[in-house]
C-alpha cells in the first residue's frame, strides 16, 4: 500500500450496491478513504458500515447525481472532514430496457439526465476543485452499450453511455495541464444484479454463447481497473476508455 493510498480520499456515486459497491470495496482494500454515496442514504450508510464498521476510513452521504447541488454539498462535507478529495468515480446510473420505438420523451430525458447529466455534473464540480488542488483522478463508468448500441439495454441507456465516453475526452483535455486525469471504463456484461435483472435465466445461455470469453465479467476486477486508474502513477493515462467486455468489442 502506497503512502498516497493511506491519505487519499475517493468518492464513488451509486456505491450502495452492484458494481459501485465492488468499486468502493476495492478502493477501500487498496487503502483509500472511501466516501460511499447513493440516492438512498440508508443504503449508503449500510454499505459504508459493511466496508468499515469503525467508520475511520469511510463516510456515507446521500447524493442524487441529477442535482449539481448534491455534488457541491458532498464535496463540502468531504473537505470538511478530510480536507481534500483525490478520486471521483462517476458510477451511478439507471437502466431501462424499453424498446426504442416505445421510449417516451420523458423517459429518454430522465435516463440521459441521470446517466450523462450526472457524470457531467460530477466532473464539473469535482474537477474544478481538483484543478485548484493540483491533483485528481476521475473515472467515469461507461459501458459496452455505448460502443455497440447495446443488446439488452435501451437506446437511451446506450446513448447516455456513449455520451460519457465523449464527455470523458472533453474533460480530459480540459484538465490535462492541471495534474487531473479523466478516464472511462466500459464493462460488458458483468455478473451483477443489474445484468441478472435485464437478462432472464432462460436467455443467459444465449448471452454467454455470444461472449468470446464464454462467461460474465467479474465486478471485483472492474474495481481493480478503477483502482489502477486512480493511482498517482496513472498520470500519463487520460482520455482513455478501458474495455472490459470478454471480447465482445475490439478496437
Amino acid at each position: 500500500m502506497s503512502e498516497a493510498n493511506r491519505t487519499h480520499v475517493a468518492l464513488v456515486t451509486g456505491a450502495a450496491q452492484g458494481i459501485g459497491f465492488h468499486i468502493a470495496a476495492r478502493l477501500f482494500a487498496a487503502g483509500y478513504r472511501v466516501v460511499v454515496t447513493d440516492i438512498n442514504a440508508e443504503a449508503a450508510a449500510a454499505a459504508a458500515a459493511t466496508l468499515d464498521a469503525s467508520g475511520e476510513r469511510t463516510m456515507a452521504l446521500p447524493l442524487n447525481v441529477a442535482l449539481q447541488q448534491d455534488f457541491e454539498a458532498a464535496l463540502a462535507a468531504v473537505v470538511e472532514r478530510w480536507g481534500a478529495l483525490h478520486v471521483l468515480v462517476n458510477n451511478a446510473a439507471v437502466t431501462r430496457a424499453t424498446p426504442v420505438m416505445e421510449i417516451s420523451q420523458q423517459e429518454f430525458n430522465e435516463v440521459v439526465n441521470i446517466n450523462l447529466g450526472g457524470t457531467f455534473a460530477g466532473c464539473q464540480v469535482m474537477c474544478g476543485f481538483m484543478a485548484q488542488q493540483g491533483y485528481g483522478r476521475v473515472i467515469n463508468m461507461a459501458s459496452l452499450a455505448g460502443q455497440n448500441g447495446g443488446t439488452s439495454t435501451g437506446a437511451h441507456y446506450a446513448a447516455s453511455k456513449g455520451g460519457i465516453i465523449t464527455l470523458t475526452k472533453v474533460f480530459a483535455k480540459e484538465m490535462a495541464g492541471k495534474n487531473v486525469t479523466v478516464n472511462a471504463v466500459a464493462p460488458g456484461p458483468v455478473d451483477s444484479p443489474m445484468v441478472r435483472e435485464l437478462v432472464p435465466a432462460d436467455r443467459l445461455p444465449g448471452l454467454l454463447a455470444n461472449i468470446p470469453a464464454g462467461k460474465l465479467g467479474d465486478a471485483d476486477f472492474i474495481g481493480d481497473v478503477v483502482v489502477m486508474l486512480a493511482r498517482p502513477e496513472a498520470y500519463f493515462t487520460t482520455g482513455t476508455t478501458w474495455d472490459v467486455n470478454g471480447g465482445l468489442f475490439m478496437r
